[in-house]
């Protein structure tokens, strides 16, 4: 081949080799470009939206308060216990101290810190780990919000692509107003009013420049540095040193810095805060059948209830010591609750003596005390605190406070012995020959000395006289709604012989105090959703049930401290000495149930003193439950305006077993229509006739 050929040849051949090497370093460039293109669509296929943070589904606990708004009782919560709050109501040295700690070029970069990045990985090399992470603030809230924790190509691309977006939509307050509402602090609470409140149990707005450092601090690592934790010496450490660099950039002068850093700062020991827990319960269980669980959890609803704080506080106190006094006497445990009868808030609920305690005296039968049991929910026997009410209906069928009946040995069923010798009368029906609480009998009595006394065997005669079902047609009335089934009562129920509940023997004796008219229980003031709007709202409407006359003749008599002397003395429990008030005590068969109920035309309070296992105690009502009820009472009233009770009507009907006088001086039956009392329609004769006789069986 000639030289010349040959060298083009070489020479034609080397001149191609760059050439093809471009070419397919073009082509690998293509590919990798077309892949990457393809990851990056892949990647942001499914992208969530940023416009998510302003189509309010950031999901936030209801808060349950008292009746001043100012005092949080419990939150209802899902996965994140979360209360959203405006940027305003964020101190400006919190915003700073998170700014610092972490980002500290949040104002000036667009979403991505190059820097910040750089000198993570640089100082993540050198530690030879991930420990630095270089994210900014917007990058944190995206990863947060939107995306896993799991450091991978896909998480990183996604975070960016959705960090650059969010910066180029939203200005920077509202990205650090989400940020401070969305960032965990351990647990399930999310955003700094949770974390302030279960801290330090302030509002945000409340707290110390030390105390929003310290929960700066605790971005970074939320669980290693909780304050519950072994590692609260690095948290208080990271806290120190954050006021140090907020001081170099201008954030703080060194006299505030030192202040802060010489603050002793009071973690609260108790994460999960509840407050009137029995309380808390009976609304939360109220709200949930309303809205739905998931609902309360995600929605924001601000809750303010009727409960008086103060009073709750010293109802959990008396009922506390109350019980504590009494338990040489086999009693364990107690409640109580108290409400306005002008409106019929509940003021003030204890369900037992301490719901953080334990099971006390556990047995076959159960425990005596049972913390969470709220007793004041709970099914009792009534004992004598049922007799108002029984009175009452005679009181509306023409009976009056100077009535006369026999208080005398009697047997009630008339299938048995008249001297009350048998246990078992005609049929095998059981007799029933009550006695009195002091054994005694005292003859002819009227009506205000049996109730004021609370004596039995004429009590269960005036049950006769009202009529056992117009008499639970009338308890039905007054809210009680535990005596549905008739069959099982008979003259017994006047003595406590039905179950009834605290909460509406209480409510039913805010009838007396309000003269007649009924007002439904009410726990709720208010229901708000997360933008303010009243969703709920309580109307305080009542309606009269019973004549204002009846009323006042029962109050008189209650509030007889005279009349009931003879029985309970001049300075039982009953008695106030600067108040008047009306109060009944119930005591049941075997010592088994003790109350005491009594009001004033500004507060009812009602007491119930027991085991929830049904054991018998060895002291009647008024020496278990009716201390409490005094101190509770004369503390409470002193917040409310002195009121005395609106004072009967005298009423002479003619008829002289009505009105006091014994028709002859020994008198032992007495004819009389026990539904038309005074004769009204029929002529004196009419009252002499067997058919219309009320009977008492005397030996």
């Amino acid at each position: 081949m000639p030289k010349q050929k040959h060298y083009r040849k070489v020479y034609q051949k080397g001149k191609k080799w760059p050439w093809l090497l471009l070419k397919i370093l073009g082509m690998f460039l293509l590919v990798l470009f077309l892949l990457g293109t393809g990851l990056f669509i892949y990647y942001i296929k499914d992208l969530p939206r940023p416009e998510k943070f302003t189509e309010g589904t950031i999901p936030q606990s209801t808060k349950i308060y008292d009746r001043t708004g100012e005092i949080l009782l419990y939150e209802i919560s899902g996965e994140e216990k979360r209360t959203v709050v405006s940027l305003k109501e964020i101190p400006d040295y919190l915003k700073w101290a998170v700014i610092v700690a972490e980002d500290g070029s949040f104002y000036q970069h667009r979403g991505l810190d190059f820097k910040a990045v750089g000198r993570a990985i640089l100082y993540d090399l050198k530690l030879g780990k991930f420990i630095q992470g270089g994210s900014t603030i917007s990058q944190q809230l995206i990863r947060s919000y939107f995306l896993t924790r799991k450091k991978t190509l896909e998480r990183k691309t996604r975070e960016i692509i959705l960090t650059l977006e969010l910066e180029r939509r939203y200005p920077k307050d509202q990205i650090l107003e989400w940020y401070l509402n969305l960032i965990p602090f351990g647990g399930n609470f999310y955003g700094v009013e949770a974390a302030s409140q279960t801290f330090f149990q302030k509002h945000v707005s409340d707290i110390s420049l030390a105390e929003a450092v310290s929960l700066a601090s605790l971005i970074r690592a939320p669980s290693y540095l909780s304050p519950y934790g072994s590692h609260l010496d690095e948290l208080l450490a990271r806290k120190n040193y954050i006021l140090e660099r907020m001081e170099k950039e201008g954030y703080l002068i060194e006299e505030e810095k030192l202040a802060a850093k010489e603050e002793e700062i009071k973690f609260y020991d108790k994460i999960d805060i509840i407050r009137a827990p029995h309380f808390v319960i009976y609304i939360k269980q109220y709200l949930e059948e309303k809205y739905g669980k998931d609902f309360l959890t995600k929605m924001g609803l601000k809750v303010y209830t009727t409960l008086d704080f103060d009073l709750q506080g010293m109802a959990e106190e008396t009922v506390e010591e109350g019980v504590a006094a009494v338990e040489a006497y086999n009693a364990y445990n107690g409640a109580l609750v108290a409400l306005n009868p002008k409106t019929g808030e509940i003021l003030a609920m204890v369900g037992s003596k301490d719901w953080h305690g334990e099971s006390e005296e556990c047995g076959e039968q159960g425990c005596k005390f049972d913390p969470k049991t709220n007793a004041a929910l709970a099914s009792r026997q009534p004992g004598s605190a049922l007799k108002p009410l029984v009175y009452a209906k005679a009181f509306q069928k023409g009976f009056t406070p100077d009535s006369i009946l026999w208080d005398a040995k009697t047997e009630f069923n008339v299938t048995c012995s008249p001297d009350a010798s048998q246990t078992y009368g005609g049929y095998s029906t059981k007799c029933y020959h009550p006695k009195n609480y002091d054994e005694k009998f005292l003859g002819a009595i009227n009506f205000r000395t049996a109730l004021a006394q609370s004596r039995n065997v004429p009590s269960v005669k005036v049950l006769y006289l009202a009529g056992k079902d117009e008499t639970l047609d009338l308890i039905q009335e007054f809210g009680i709604t535990t005596l549905g089934d008739r069959d099982r009562y008979g003259l017994s129920l006047v003595l406590g012989g039905g179950e009834v509940k605290l909460l509406e023997m209480v409510s039913a004796f805010g009838v007396f105090a309000r003269d007649g008219v009924k007002t439904p229980v009410s726990f709720i003031k208010k229901i708000e959703d997360s933008e303010g709007n009243i969703i709920e709202e309580a109307k305080g409407t009542g309606i009269k049930i019973i004549s204002s006359q009846v009323v006042r003749e029962i109050n008189d008599i209650l509030s007889d401290n005279e009349a009931r002397a003879p029985m309970f003395g001049w300075s039982s429990p009953l008695y106030l000495r600067d108040y008047t008030v009306a109060a009944k005590t119930g005591t049941t068969q075997d010592y088994r149930d003790a109350w005491t109920i009594g009001y004033t035309p500004n507060l009812v309070t009602g007491v119930w003193v027991g085991n929830n296992n049904n054991v018998s105690m060895t002291k009647p009502g008024v020496t278990l439950a009716g201390p409490i009820w005094q101190k509770f009472m004369t503390e409470s009233l002193k917040n409310f305006p002195k009121e005395e009770f609106e004072a009967p009507e005298e009423i002479l009907t003619g008829q002289p077993i009505l009105d006091g006088t014994l028709p002859g001086p020994h008198c032992i039956l007495h004819y009389i229509n026990k539904n038309n009392p005074r004769g009204e329609g029929n002529s004196q004769d009419d009252f002499q006739y067997p058919n219309w006789e009320f009977f008492i069986r005397t030996p």
